[in-house]
């Protein structure tokens, strides 16, 4: 691979620039055919030059990288302008806690109640999937879930968490 990263290095990039018109660009493109050279060596057939293989597919992949949306770049006064919409500390460390809070009074529902809350918010699957998933009847699922989440809310209200909290 050394000898023949040597041998054909400069003859790729020089092609791969010709191609993309930027050096960073062209030294990825170079990495990349070189990668996929050492993976799919053994798809090597011998029907072209190795020089000609390694050239079709730095042309495939600058060709590719042309085809990609061109980033643009950002300037200060864009950059000052985009609002930090982050939880402040503060705000995060509530959050945490309530969330461990919530996990205490989830784990003191019965096996039954938190299976249902469990694929249904952390999991998001429907009232139709969770029935045949547990293998109950639909109905079922959504008595199961009111009640578990009636227990949830007391629970909660016993803990000082009332309804609405971030």
């Amino acid at each position: 691979m050394q000898v023949l990263f040597a041998r054909h290095h400069v003859r790729v990039f020089r092609f791969a620039l010709r191609l993309v018109r930027n050096e960073a660009t062209a030294e990825d493109l170079i990495s990349d055919v070189f990668l996929d050279v050492w993976r799919q060596a053994g798809k090597f057939e011998g029907r072209s030059a190795v020089s000609t293989w390694l050239l079709a597919i730095a042309r495939f992949k600058a060709l590719s990288s042309l085809r990609r949306k061109p980033e643009l770049a950002l300037d200060e006064e864009a950059a000052e302008a985009i609002e930090d919409t982050s939880d402040t500390p503060e705000v995060a460390l509530e959050k945490k806690e309530k969330g461990e809070v919530l996990r205490q009074c989830m784990s003191a529902l019965s096996a039954e109640h938190r299976e249902i809350v469990d694929l249904v918010y952390y999991h998001e699957k429907s009232v139709e999937e969770v029935a045949e998933i547990v293998g109950i009847p639909e109905a079922t699922v959504k008595t199961r879930m009111f009640y578990a989440r009636k227990k949830l809310a007391e629970l909660l209200k016993a803990q000082g968490i009332g309804r609405g909290w971030p």
